[in-house]
């Protein structure tokens, strides 16, 4: 939060403001709900992606305390768990670099919680989505075993 007196007039389009005490909090909950969005937006076309390729759908934002798995599929007696990135454009960084090793490895402790609470018997794979556009006109890639589990995910 960055705090500026009230007596500067400040006036972006694009921030939300609302005072408190004798200072307006300076906040980016606009922006922040519009990236949010974006994100939900891009989950919901790659699990329609999904089922277009034969995928039956089995969880979208699985949750288990403060892990979370965007989506869970299941095709040809595979378990596949994507990782869903959706970007306005691909100025700074490809969406798939965006999957970090730290990312991964939370992938993969939320997959083994997922695989223990269903006990899950088939083989698993890891891919991801990209999308990048906006207004719902996306170019989708899907990269297939994208990442394999790391040695270690301590």
């Amino acid at each position: 939060m960055v705090y500026v007196p009230t007596t500067y007039q400040i006036s972006p389009s694009s921030c939300h403001y609302y005072a408190s005490s004798s200072y307006i909090r300076f906040s980016k909950f606009v922006l922040m709900a519009q990236h949010n969005q974006l994100g939900k937006t891009g989950e919901e076309r790659a699990a329609e992606y999904l089922i277009s390729k034969g995928y039956i759908i089995r969880d979208i934002n699985w949750r288990s305390g403060k892990m979370e798995l965007d989506i869970v599929a299941y095709r040809d007696k595979t378990l596949v768990v994507v990782e869903v990135k959706t970007r306005k454009n691909n100025e700074f960084l490809r969406p798939e670099e965006a999957v970090t090793f730290r990312k991964i490895k939370n992938i993969i402790q939320a997959t083994d919680a997922y695989i223990r609470m269903f006990d899950i018997p088939f083989d698993i794979r890891f891919d991801i989505i990209t999308l990048v556009g906006e207004n719902e006109d996306f170019q989708i890639e899907h990269i297939e075993d994208a990442f394999l589990p790391p040695l270690n995910c301590r």
